[in-house]
This record gives C-alpha cells, sequence and structure tokens, in this order.
C-alpha cells in the first residue's frame, strides 16, 4: 500500500513538472531570444545563453516611444480597475441585498454584454468616441474597458456578497449605521479578498487587451500591446527587441499577481461553498 502510495506521488510530480516545463519554456526561449541580435537569432538554436545583448531592451525603451506606451497602458489599466471597482461594489450590493425590479433580467442582459465579442461593439464605439472627440485618448480606453470589465466584475463578486449574512447587515443598521455604512464597514472589509482577485482580474484583461487599443488609438494612448506589432514590418520581424518588449511587459502583471498573492485563493473560494 505504502508502495503503490509512493508510485502515485512520484507520477503526481513528474506530471506537474512537464506541465510546468510545457507552460515555462515558451516564455524561457522568449528570454533567449531578447538576448540575441538579428544574426544571432537566425542562427543554430541555443538552450543556454552565451551572449546579453541588452540593447535590444534599452533602444526600445530609452531610444524607441515603447517607454510612453509601457506608461499608457499602466494608467489606463489601473484606471480602468478603479473604475470597475468603484461602480461594481455598489452595484452587486444592490442587486444582492435589495428587491430591485427585474433584477435577474438585468443581472443576465449585463452578463450577455460580456459574452458578446469585442468586434461586434467596434464600429459603433469608434462612430461614439470619434463624435465625442475622444479618439486617442486614455478616457476613451477606459470607458470601453470597463464597459466590458463590469459586467464580470458584478457577476465575481455578487457570488462573494451573496455569502455575508444578513444579519450582520442587520446587526450594523440596528447599531445606526445607513445603507451606505454597511457597504463601507461590513461588506467592503469582509468581501476584500474578493474585490483584490476582481481588481487584479480586471487590470489583467485591460492590460492584455489590444483591438480596441489599436482601434481606437494613433500615438498618444498608444499601449504597450499595439507597440508589439510595429516590429513587424516589411522589411522583416525584429525577433530580439519584440521578445524584449514582450518579457517587459510581463514584469507589471507578475508583480501585481506577486502582491495579491495572498488574496487569490480565499478570493476565488470564497462563497464557493455555502452551508
Amino acid at each position: 500500500m505504502t508502495r503503490r502510495r509512493t508510485f502515485k506521488e512520484v507520477m503526481v510530480y513528474v506530471i506537474v513538472i512537464l506541465l510546468a516545463i510545457i507552460i515555462l519554456f515558451p516564455i524561457y526561449w522568449m528570454f533567449l531570444t531578447s538576448l540575441k541580435t538579428k544574426t544571432e537569432v537566425y542562427s543554430a538554436p541555443n538552450f543556454v545563453p552565451t551572449k546579453f545583448y541588452f540593447k535590444n531592451y534599452t533602444e526600445p525603451f530609452f531610444n524607441g516611444e515603447m517607454g510612453g506606451y509601457l506608461l499608457n497602458s499602466v494608467l489606463i489599466s489601473s484606471f480602468n480597475a478603479l473604475l470597475v471597482l468603484a461602480l461594481a461594489i455598489p452595484a452587486t450590493y444592490a442587486f444582492s441585498r435589495f428587491k430591485v425590479y427585474g433584477a435577474k433580467h438585468i443581472f443576465f442582459w449585463m452578463i450577455t454584454n460580456r459574452m458578446a465579442p469585442p468586434a461586434a461593439f467596434l464600429l459603433p464605439m469608434f462612430l461614439i468616441f470619434s463624435a465625442l472627440h475622444l479618439l486617442d485618448t486614455h478616457i476613451a480606453l477606459v470607458l470601453v474597458y470597463c464597459g466590458f470589465n463590469l459586467p464580470f466584475a458584478v457577476w465575481l463578486l455578487k457570488g462573494m456578497i451573496d455569502n455575508i449574512p444578513r444579519e450582520l447587515d442587520d446587526a450594523a443598521l440596528i447599531d445606526g449605521c445607513s445603507m451606505w455604512g454597511v457597504l463601507g464597514r461590513v461588506i467592503i472589509p469582509l468581501s476584500k479578498p474578493g474585490i483584490a482577485v476582481t481588481g487584479l482580474l480586471t487590470w489583467l484583461f485591460s492590460w492584455n487587451h489590444y483591438l480596441f487599443a489599436f482601434m481606437l488609438t494613433n500615438t498618444n494612448a498608444r499601449t504597450i500591446t499595439t507597440g508589439l506589432a510595429e516590429y513587424v514590418t516589411v522589411m522583416g520581424i525584429n525577433w530580439g527587441q519584440m521578445a524584449a518588449v514582450s518579457m517587459v511587459t510581463m514584469f507589471p502583471a507578475f508583480i501585481l499577481v506577486s502582491f495579491a498573492q495572498k488574496y487569490i485563493v480565499s478570493g476565488l473560494t470564497f462563497g464557493a461553498v455555502k452551508e
């Protein structure tokens, strides 16, 4: 029995290691490519870096426009996450605690907006922001991303707030809290893990989005994801700098996930089990 259990544990570790290699190898290969010159990229492949060509990292950000694109991505993603949370938390509180007429239909309609392909909204959004003279602005992308991320945030937070006992609301009301006081002193503190996960996922969705950023921006509000397309030209593809910029685009998300890691598991499982 012990040998069989040991064999199963070994097989589990082997499978996990193989999956990790499969998932991480593309990232490792991109890192290797980012350290090569244009000539070395097309030479015989090597799996261990022999030279470090750091110009692929310095030139796009210090001599190119990628630094501005990176700043645009950080600002747009951060403001979008804050706006989505500011709207999603009271909206979810209303869905969860109040008897809203047609709440199920409204909730379903919001989710269907998130299910729709972004391309279906591309032309209307372009015409609206063009009429408002908001093309190539940070505000345009923040509002567009908010429209797509808000239904997801409400859906994610609703299960978490539903799991908070209503008796805590009644106790706070008896102690003199208003409805806003209950939201600020009871609901939000108890939903911190879920709010953190919702903000993180919202931020990542905005950070990685390409289509709207490509169509609604040109120079001033262009993001780092659309900036990567500049390395694909009729003269060829600059694989070294493209790989280097791609590695840099991963750092902010990696840092954010590292800080929010303690909330991720508790936030995703919060409200999953009810008595």
